[in-house]
């Protein structure tokens, strides 16, 4: 493995709270490994903790939906006009990109331009949409290491160079969810409710999950429901929601970690994104949910390439759970499909059985330690100019 001179210079990009988690335990890893590399980049408190000196807060560029983007403009334009000054200030040995893919391949292609290897950790979904994305990757972007078991073979099919490393919530989650205990057989049922973790996310979820609650609460007699408040999300905000159905339902919200949430429910309704794949990991039984507006989704049903929506079902290439979407995702229909699976015990049973098979299709634990790996592999030895390829019959590969 190529160690790093004193003083070399990581810049890291992630623009999701679940990229900045991810972001910090790579950066973690990577100190530890060669503890005089120094980091700077765009995350949020999790990489900032980790050591990384944030140019960017990633809340000022996460947006939602083709529509979004077009309003938060001038402020991405502001912030990628500065990160590249601090590139050229700086001149990093290596660039890591983390999902993020709109604003990261913009910053891919201006790190090519000059001379700044490029790792790209958790790909963005070509596979699903926009994948014509794939010439720029293939252009701007050294090496892809991967968190889906079949993004390996999707990427070398396109000529890209990369290496499947497992999931990164392998790492995270690997004690927790294997001490989980199911709350099935409890007298008491807990449904969780998983609005999102953007204020645009729950704004539109969130309504229409507890009149869902709401209707759950007069058709069955012990059933309490928790609600998750992501970081960053404002208490009092999130609180006006819940305070028309505070005195007929029994309701908790639990801010922090998600894990908190799935610990204790028998089953979530869970917007669609990175967090249906943490009740995988964790054998809960789910619904999952997804509306954005109607102009977003107008487009992405012309764009969109994959016959499921949930990071479960796309992964065992079934439906395993249900998925309700745009006017489906209605109370009266969330209610009916949550009841539908409470009454069965076996096929709750069943279906969590299904769910931890997904977690074994996912790897490992040990991605952010392999892809420390790499991306410390890729930064090139003092004089040398260009990318330090990493090539998959390296040492490296005999710790995958």
């Amino acid at each position: 493995m190529t160690q790093a001179s004193p003083g070399r210079r990581v810049m890291i990009i992630a623009g999701e709270t679940s990229g900045d988690n991810h972001g910090a335990r790579l950066v973690r890893e990577m100190t530890a490994k060669s503890p005089d590399l120094t980091f700077c980049g765009i995350g949020g408190q999790k990489m900032k903790e980790a050591g990384v000196d944030i140019l960017v807060e990633a809340g000022r560029l996460s947006v939602v939906g083709i529509t979004e983007v077009f309003s938060r403009l001038p402020v991405v334009i502001s912030e990628a006009s500065r990160v590249k000054k601090e590139m050229l200030r700086h001149r990093p040995e290596l660039l890591i990109l983390i999902d993020f893919p709109d604003f990261n391949l913009h910053m891919a292609k201006f790190a090519k331009k000059n001379s700044v290897p490029v790792l790209y950790y958790i790909s963005p979904q070509l596979w699903a949409w926009r994948r014509g994305r794939i010439r720029k990757i293939r252009r701007f972007v050294d090496h892809m290491a991967v968190i889906l078991p079949f993004e390996k073979d999707f990427y070398q099919t396109h000529g890209v160079a990369a290496t499947f490393v497992g999931h990164p919530l392998l790492d995270h989650y690997a004690q927790e969810a294997g001490e989980l205990k199911s709350s099935a057989d409890e007298e008491r049922i807990t449904v969780g409710l998983l609005p999102g973790s953007r204020y645009s996310e729950i704004r539109r979820n969130l309504p229409v999950m507890l009149a869902a609650a709401n209707r759950l609460g007069n058709q069955i007699g012990e059933i309490g429901f928790v609600v998750s408040m992501a970081p960053g999300i404002d208490r009092q905000w999130l609180e006006g929601f819940l305070g028309p159905y505070r005195d007929v339902l029994d309701i908790e919200l639990k801010p922090g970690a998600i894990e908190k949430v799935l610990n204790v429910c028998t089953l979530v309704v869970a917007a669609s994104g990175t967090v249906t794949l943490e009740a995988a990991i964790f054998g809960v039984p789910m619904v999952i949910m997804y509306r954005i507006s109607p102009v977003n989704y107008m487009l992405g049903r012309m764009l969109v390439n994959v016959d499921h929506i949930g990071l479960a079902n796309i992964i065992a290439g079934e439906r395993v759970v249900p998925e309700l979407i745009q006017k489906q995702a209605n109370p009266a229909a969330i209610a009916c499909t949550v009841s539908h699976l409470l009454s069965d015990p076996d096929a709750l049973a069943v279906l969590r059985r299904r769910l931890l098979s997904v977690r074994a299709m996912l790897g490992r634990q040990g991605a952010s330690g392999k892809t420390a790996d790499i991306a410390l592999s890729m930064i090139r030895p003092a004089g040398e100019k260009g990318a330090s390829p990493y090539k998959e019959n390296s040492g490296v590969l005999s710790c995958l």
